[in-house]
């Protein structure tokens, strides 16, 4: 299931906001009406007991933050400005899972009658799974910074971490052993996007690809993303292998032991277990 789950809602319909968008020059120069809708999920459930506004998330305050918002800057696409007003709400509010934004044109320069022109769209909070290695330097440090580099991330939270451990290199022998950990995140940005965060920081670190699983200062792999599967050039999810791989196995059942593999369909501990069997008739 992903980890962005609509909930109850919170509905905001037809906001209307003078601004500055558009392509053309007449759009950015005189300005235009926009209309908004937002529709906020989250768990209405306490502010219903309580009747406390505190409780709720303020749709008032989110009517102000999208204004603010959408006059912050020009932009030249709807598309950018619905991206804007989506990342303010998730950023601003921590009890909504996700949000969906409409910003309709009522004036678009199309040389016909329409009643407007409009992009939707849906955004949410992610869960993954990120697998940490060294075996080259300060190690630990390595690990350490890495993970305070990940938790800096605009649009990234670091919620839980393994211990870290010691372990044998894989694949590659020839070479010193590895601390290895597990974190989980919450993250807005989608697997490419986390993926070239990540890159960014092994690079910062000294990490070169010289030798497939061979020695590295750092090593950032995505294991899971929600139930994500993705197989593409660059990024394969869930990682391939983790199965196989009890450096990747101990620090993440430590964390989620209960979670799913959602290609295998087993929850990790169960895989932990099986491998563990697995050496012992080896």
């Amino acid at each position: 299931m992903n980890y962005s789950k609509k909930k109850d809602q919170i509905i905001i319909h037809n906001l209307e906001v003078f601004c500055n968008h558009g392509v053309y020059k007449e759009e950015n120069v005189l300005g235009q009406k926009f209309l908004v809708d937002v529709v906020i999920y989250t768990d209405n459930r306490l502010a219903g007991l309580s009747d406390r506004l505190e409780d709720s998330v303020n749709y008032g305050e989110v009517c102000r933050l999208i204004e603010e918002i959408m006059k912050q800057q020009n932009d030249k696409l709807i598309e950018r400005v619905a991206e804007r007003i989506a990342a303010g709400i998730l950023r601003k509010y921590s009890p909504i899972d996700s949000v969906d934004v409409e910003v309709k044109k009522p004036w678009a320069p199309v040389m016909r009658h329409i009643d407007y022109a409009s992009v939707k769209i849906h955004r949410g909070r992610h869960r993954a799974y990120i697998g940490l290695g060294s075996n080259i330097g300060n190690r630990e440090e390595y690990l350490k910074q890495a993970i305070s580099a990940i938790d800096s991330l605009e649009d990234v939270r670091v919620c839980r971490q393994a211990s870290i451990q010691e372990t044998e290199p894989y694949g590659y022998l020839e070479q010193a052993p590895f601390l290895n950990t597990v974190i989980c995140i919450e993250t807005l940005l989608e697997p490419e996007e986390l993926l070239s965060e990540l890159m960014q920081i092994e690079q910062e670190a000294g990490r070169t690809r010289e030798i497939h699983w061979g020695p590295r200062t750092l090593d950032l792999d995505i294991l899971l993303y929600d139930d994500r599967i993705l197989t593409s050039p660059d990024l394969v999810i869930p990682h391939p292998g983790i199965e196989k791989r009890r450096f990747v196995l101990d620090p993440l059942c430590e964390i989620a032991p209960y979670e799913v593999h959602p290609l295998l369909n087993k929850r990790f501990i169960t895989l932990k277990e099986e491998l563990e069997l697995k050496e012992k008739s080896e």
